[in-house]
């Protein structure tokens, strides 16, 4: 039963027992008012009345006031009859009268008269008696009723008064206490409410939360939850900025870091659009830009570094974009979830490289005026007039010759490199005919062409237009690509220069028939210092790396198309002018 219903059960049982008590109450109440009324309106009449002609009775005969006193009672006592035999009585008195008004003389009738009076006196004061007792009954019932109703209310009210504070504190001290237990992580506490009032329901509802709470503290999303919590202190003490991205490109999380890099408050950043963010803050709109599918790469392959000014100094950092997919139940197929932006602090490598390349540039800078002396004093000693050479001699003049060139190309690479890392690179772009480009590379190529016996086969579109380039550099770009193929292709061999026009570019292209290279090594052939496991180092690793530096200077493509036992083809573009 409901505790609402026992309410207005107990409560309105209570309310109709005082009810009827009243009820009772009133009605005996009216009851001996209509007893006490009708003894004061009937027979007390009759006796006063009776008492006044019985006064008048004795002078009946003698006196005129007295015969008027009487006959005036007598008509108010026929008016008043009320008992059994009163009636009787008092025609017996009227009847009298009218003898004695006949009878003057006859003495006895006044004597009768007076007994009638004494009979009627007797009947009123048996009926007062009876009266009296009737109304003493109806007090005695009363009391009893009264009695009764008023110790029904009474058990009702203590009934009341003993078991609803209970039936309401006790389960709402029950509830209390263990809503602390579930506080304090004791899921396996519950509530054992009889009945099915409405603390049964809250006993089952409450039973049936901690038993949801009892397994989700012992289900792996509760442990989930904590390694997240984990994963965040981790991310939170990286000392290297980490952002990371729903697949809407909305912002889950940043360290404090990452933070203080942007310059951007938590508030202002977590939860909201990384593209909207872009719009106000440039290195936001760096960090989530992406180039052709991998943001942060550039075309060797390698990570493009960043400059960031924070903490009044400059720092660099190296983008990298993890992209976070997951293979959902039931499914094959990999979905992206979101993309984590980590940003590696490079800068203490790029202090070391700048001093690496200060200290290259220094050095090639001194070595080349002693290189430039040794040539001139090897063309003095091989001059004549200087005196003749034997043959050992000018063998090892040869030789002299051949390393001093050597050394001067070396260092004339480092001064180049130099350049490319320091930014400095002095560019003279105009308007360059591809046709001269052409012939000054094959020109500088003849003599190793010629010592190896090798044909090369020029190709090139007919009225090929102008291109932006810095011809200088340019040749020196294609004059590389020529070396190195005379440098690894047999003997009598061929080397096919094509000069064609792609549409919106020029392309060069210089394909041998060398060995090839192995896919393992077509990402690297760019990279400083790099060269092709089992080739002959015969020079610095650094030609190819400057050919891309400088032609990407210029606004131009290059790259490589190679297969193991094919050949090779190093190819670069450049736009028309």
């Amino acid at each position: 039963m409901k505790i609402k219903t026992k309410l207005r059960l107990g409560l309105g049982l209570l309310f109709l027992m005082i009810l009827t008590l009243s009820l009772i109450a009133a009605r005996y109440v009216y009851v001996l008012k209509q007893d006490t009324e009708n003894i004061l309106q009937d027979n007390y009449k009759t006796l006063d009345y009776t008492r006044n002609m019985l006064l008048a009775s004795d002078g009946l005969l003698s006196e005129v006031r007295a015969r008027n006193m009487f006959e005036e009672n007598l008509k108010l006592q026929q008016q008043n009859v009320t008992e059994p035999g009163e009636g009787a009585v008092t025609q017996k008195i009227a009847s009298h009268l009218a003898s004695l008004s006949l009878q003057k003389s006859n003495a006895g009738l006044p004597a009768l008269i007076r007994s009638d009076l004494a009979e009627l006196t007797r009947i009123n004061m048996e009926a007062i008696h009876g009266k009296s007792d009737k109304a003493l009954l109806t007090v005695r019932s009363a009391f009893v009723w009264i009695a009764v109703a008023g110790t029904i209310c009474f058990l009702i009210a203590l009934t009341l008064l003993v078991n609803l504070p209970g039936n309401i504190a006790n389960p709402i001290r029950e509830l209390t206490e263990s809503i602390r237990a579930i506080a304090a992580k004791n899921y396996a506490e519950r509530l054992h409410f009889q009945g099915r009032d409405e603390f049964g329901e809250l006993a089952s509802s409450f039973n049936s939360m901690a038993e949801k709470l009892e397994e989700y503290d012992n289900s792996n999303l509760s442990q989930v939850l904590f390694e997240k919590k984990r994963i965040d202190a981790l991310i939170n003490n990286m000392h290297e900025p980490v952002i990371g991205l729903d697949e809407n490109k909305q912002i889950l999380f940043a360290n404090e870091e990452a933070l203080r890099i942007t310059g951007v408050a938590a508030a202002d950043m977590l939860g909201k659009s990384a593209s909207e963010l872009a719009e106000q803050n440039d290195l936001i709109r760096v960090l989530i830009e992406e180039k052709n599918g991998q943001s942060g790469i550039n075309a060797s392959g390698s990570a493009a570094s960043l400059k960031i000014y924070a903490d009044n100094k400059e720092s660099y950092f190296e983008k990298e974009i993890v992209d976070i997919t997951i293979v959902p139940t039931g499914e094959r197929v990999k979905k992206l979830i979101g993309q984590v932006i980590l940003l590696k602090n490079i800068t203490p490598f790029k202090e070391l490289d700048f001093a690496k390349t200060n200290f290259i540039a220094t050095v090639s800078h001194e070595l080349k005026t002693p290189i430039s002396s040794i040539k001139m004093s090897l063309q003095l000693l091989e001059n004549q007039h200087t005196g003749l050479l034997n043959d050992e001699q000018a063998q090892l003049l040869t030789g002299i010759r051949e390393d001093s060139d050597r050394l001067l190309k070396i260092t004339g690479e480092l001064l180049n490199m130099s350049q490319v890392e320091t930014g400095n690179i002095q560019l003279n772009i105009q308007q360059s005919s591809p046709y001269e480009i052409l012939r000054y590379a094959a020109d500088a190529v003849k003599i190793p062409l010629e010592q190896k016996h090798i044909s090369l086969v020029v190709q090139t579109d007919d009225e090929l237009p102008h291109v932006k380039a810095d011809m200088e550099k340019t040749a020196w770009v294609l004059i590389n690509f020529l070396t190195n193929a005379v440098r690894y292709s047999q003997e009598e061999s061929q080397i096919r220069i094509q000069v064609t026009d792609s549409g919106q570019t020029i392309r060069f292209s210089v394909q041998d028939e060398g060995k090839g290279i192995d896919s393992r090594y077509r990402t690297r052939i760019f990279d400083r210092y790099f060269q092709v496991p089992g080739s002959a180092k015969t020079g610095t690793g650094l030609g190819l790396a400057i050919s891309k530096e400088f032609i990407e200077a210029q606004g131009g493509s290059i790259g490589v198309i190679s297969e193991i036992g094919m050949g090779s083809t190093f190819y670069f573009e450049l736009a028309k002018a």
